[in-house]
């Protein structure tokens, strides 16, 4: 009982692992129907994601590791359009509430919620008989007029990406047997494989950097490949890509050295969570520097080019590699 009401088991739940963490004077305690966030001039910046048991993690997946991937897909997209995160709101679909599951996904919640300055504003609970599913849909904040599209990307724009490719991809295939499991014994190499797939790394600190300086981005959640294709769809050009200059991790380049993966495993994987963007030419040093003061490394791979069509891949003597697939796709 509360105040004399009777609190439903969701009010419970509410009030045991999320209000604590809903300190933002927004979110009213979580007391209320809706949620309040002032906009103080800036444009606000929605975007909504989804992550699905079995589909974006493993069912024996760490319950904070879940956490922190439902929220930091939504800031990586934030990110890739110039917005500081503002806040998000949750929806949480539970077979049960087990304490053991629920106690470590909302203290992980917490910590990024702070880390990234992105508080929880409020959302919703319900219980479900099929797979366990997290979906965020996160706010930010960017100057009126200044969110960074995918349509704004000309010919001779270089086109830029910030971290590695294909570590996520890889760390997946690492937990799920076979081959690339049998191939990565080291054991700081599979760490560092499954870390990028379990808890990516989204580049909030590039937003500024973004804003001023790309005149297209998004952010590779389903492919390097694919998502370029997207971009220069969206934008009416198309690009050349130098596949040598694609950034891989010490761990990935190992694992096409040897041949137990191509590097199409790698461009068209998903889960990179890295910021993909073009720049113009006469912009891009000022950007990899400001990137490089912000902590995150930046790789220029290729051109952008006039004309429709799918972006083309060149191998290290300039002929053209032809995908079987550019992205993940869920149907």
């Amino acid at each position: 009982m509360t105040n004399g009401k009777p609190v439903s088991g969701e009010d419970s739940l509410i009030a045991r692992y999320f209000r604590p963490i809903a300190t933002d004077p927004g979110a009213f305690n979580l007391d209320d129907d809706a949620a309040a966030l002032k906009p103080d001039g800036d444009d606000i910046v929605v975007t909504t994601d989804a992550i699905v048991e079995g589909v974006h993690f493993l069912p024996d997946d760490p319950p904070d590791t879940v956490a922190r991937k439902a929220l930091r897909v939504n800031l990586s997209d934030l990110a890739a359009k110039g917005a500081v995160p503002a806040g998000f709101v949750l929806t949480l679909a539970l077979r049960d509430t087990d304490e053991a599951w629920l106690k470590p996904f909302a203290a992980a919640l917490g910590e990024d919620a702070a880390q990234f300055g992105c508080p929880l504003l409020g959302g919703d609970t319900v219980s479900t008989p099929g797979p366990l599913m997290v979906s965020v849909t996160a706010f930010g904040r960017v100057p009126s007029g200044k969110m960074v599209h995918r349509s704004g990307a000309k010919p001779g724009d270089r086109v830029l990406v910030t971290g590695t490719i294909g570590d996520a991809a890889l760390g997946l295939a690492v937990l799920g047997g076979g081959k690339v499991h049998a191939a990565v014994s080291d054991v700081a190499a599979r760490d560092l494989l499954v870390g990028r797939y379990r808890v990516p790394q989204p580049r909030v600190g590039l937003a500024e950097i973004v804003r001023d300086h790309a005149g297209a981005a998004m952010d590779v959640s389903d492919g390097l490949a694919g998502d370029l294709t997207k971009l220069c769809g969206v934008s009416g050009v198309s690009a050349a890509i130098d596949l040598e200059s694609v950034p891989l991790s010490d761990a990935a380049r190992d694992l096409v050295s040897r041949g137990i993966v191509g590097i199409e495993t790698l461009i068209a994987g998903g889960d990179d969570y890295e910021i993909l963007c073009t720049v113009a030419e006469d912009r891009v040093d000022a950007f990899v520097q400001a990137a490089q003061g912000a902590g995150v490394a930046v790789s220029s791979i290729g051109t952008v080019l006039a004309g429709s069509g799918a972006p083309k891949f060149l191998d290290g003597q300039g002929g053209e590699i032809v995908l079987k697939r550019r992205s993940y796709s869920h149907f």
